[in-house]
């Protein structure tokens, strides 16, 4: 790792799809917020967005500068997890974190969140929305499925679905790789043997655009997806090496 990179106190990777009434507003605000916290670079990964997207994002890192904005896009949509990896493995500090690209997400609680892992208190922070700005079928159905999903993986998260979050980079590279998979980072961790750590988060009314899930698109692959887990918990590797003589 260059020296420049390993100066970088974090790297944001936020995933992006049809948010083209949004990221002008979201760029403008991780540039307030997080410039003042030390060198990062943010990786803003369009998915395949339908719309003007990818060209507003254009438009603002020539119209800003912004040194520490990238831009990936990948060749297709190809949903959230393909994205979040994308940018993971383009990243290049130690410390990766993560938002949802549609302004829900609040990057002020960022700071906090990736100082306890370069403090060396916890593997990963990960958010909990306390105060959900979301319906009340949204609300109800995502407390029921942390509920099955806990049941499931043997875990204990309070909100899975939560997209704030910083991990040590290695966790995100270790883990399995599949459709879903940035939803269980935390239980990744631990199966890992890593230190997971909640915290409460701001949460925002979408001011623009529309929800890419409900109720109807995630209640069969969130169950499929922790019984993945469940098997996964049993058959996981978790070697490291000691040393090399």
């Amino acid at each position: 790792m260059a020296n420049a990179d390993r100066e970088l106190r974090f790297s944001l990777v936020v995933p992006i799809y049809d948010e083209e009434a949004n990221v002008a507003a979201m760029l403008d605000e991780v540039e307030q917020v997080l410039t003042p916290h030390g060198p990062f670079e943010a990786l803003f990964v369009d998915d395949g967005s339908r719309d003007g997207s990818l060209l507003r994002m254009r438009e603002w890192k020539r119209a800003h500068g912004a040194p520490w904005l990238r831009l990936v896009v990948l060749e297709r949509n190809r949903g959230q997890s393909a994205a979040v990896m994308a940018g993971v493995e383009l990243a290049r500090a130690a410390v990766v974190a993560t938002m949802d690209g549609d302004l829900q997400n609040d990057p002020r609680d960022l700071p906090a969140m990736v100082a306890r892992v370069l403090a060396g208190d916890s593997d990963a922070v990960v958010g909990v929305r306390r105060q959900r700005r979301d319906t009340w079928t949204r609300r109800v159905s995502s407390r029921l499925g942390n509920a099955v999903r806990n049941w499931l993986t043997g875990d204990r998260v309070t909100d899975a679905a939560c997209g704030i979050k910083a991990i040590r980079r290695e966790y995100w590279l270790r883990a399995p790789r599949f459709v879903g998979m940035h939803r269980f980072m935390a239980t990744l961790v631990r199966y890992a043997g890593g230190k997971v750590v909640e915290v409460d988060v701001n949460h925002r009314p979408r001011a623009a655009g529309q929800a890419k899930y409900g109720i109807g698109n995630r209640i069969w692959k969130g169950l499929r997806d922790c019984l993945a887990m469940r098997w996964l918990r049993s058959r996981m590797l978790l070697h490291r090496v000691k040393e090399e003589l």
